[in-house]
């Protein structure tokens, strides 16, 4: 069970156990096809049940233009994540959501493009690391490029200095050559958000 410590400090295991260290994370949450408000809804509970993990926040929905072959505009936002996982862990954790929820991936040695998604669940940052392997990157290699990933982040931690621009979120959100419409989400009456 997650304490309240700080993370990146120890959390207290058993007798003989070491002990779990807390790290934060920051999940970008993104969908364009289906009922999209319910995919986004159903993508944050999973979420929220992730083992040895707790959400501390969440961001505003957001509306945007789509890039790439996408052509329905998405809802994006972004959560912040307190865990124990460690990033490779975390990633299989999202990718096993994004698979239950009917996510179809690219195949073997294909470069992902920005096409359409029922959902995609994106790790952004990951305390203050670094990491380039094949199935992961963190900080996400767009993230400066993306209005969509910038402005809910922004409203979530705005002095965050990313850990190879050197630059905070706030100021990446200012500077970001991305013109894509983006704005908060407005669902019609009703809820329904096709």
């Amino acid at each position: 069970m997650l304490n309240d410590r700080e993370p990146g400090t120890p959390i207290t295991g058993g007798r003989g156990c070491a002990p779990a260290v807390s790290h934060r994370a920051y999940i970008a949450i993104g969908t364009n096809l289906g009922d999209r408000l319910a995919n986004y809804r159903k993508a944050v509970a999973l979420i929220r049940e992730l083992p040895s993990s707790r959400m501390t926040r969440e961001s505003s929905l957001y509306e945007s233009e789509p890039h790439g072959k996408a052509r329905n505009f998405f809802l994006n936002g972004v959560v912040e994540l307190i865990t124990e996982l460690e990033p490779k862990d975390l990633l299989k954790h999202l990718q096993k959501i994004e698979d239950s929820m009917g996510r179809k991936r690219e195949p073997a040695g294909k470069k992902p493009t920005n096409v359409s998604r029922v959902i995609d669940l994106d790790i952004l940052l990951f305390d203050v690391e670094t990491i380039d392997t094949k199935t992961l990157k963190v900080p996400h290699p767009e993230l400066q490029n993306r209005r969509f990933v910038l402005l809910p982040l922004s409203e979530l931690a705005p002095s965050l200095v990313h850990p190879v621009l050197s630059s905070t979120v706030s100021k990446l959100l200012v500077t970001t050559s991305d013109k894509k419409k983006c704005s908060l989400y407005k669902p019609l009456r009703g809820g329904n958000a096709a």
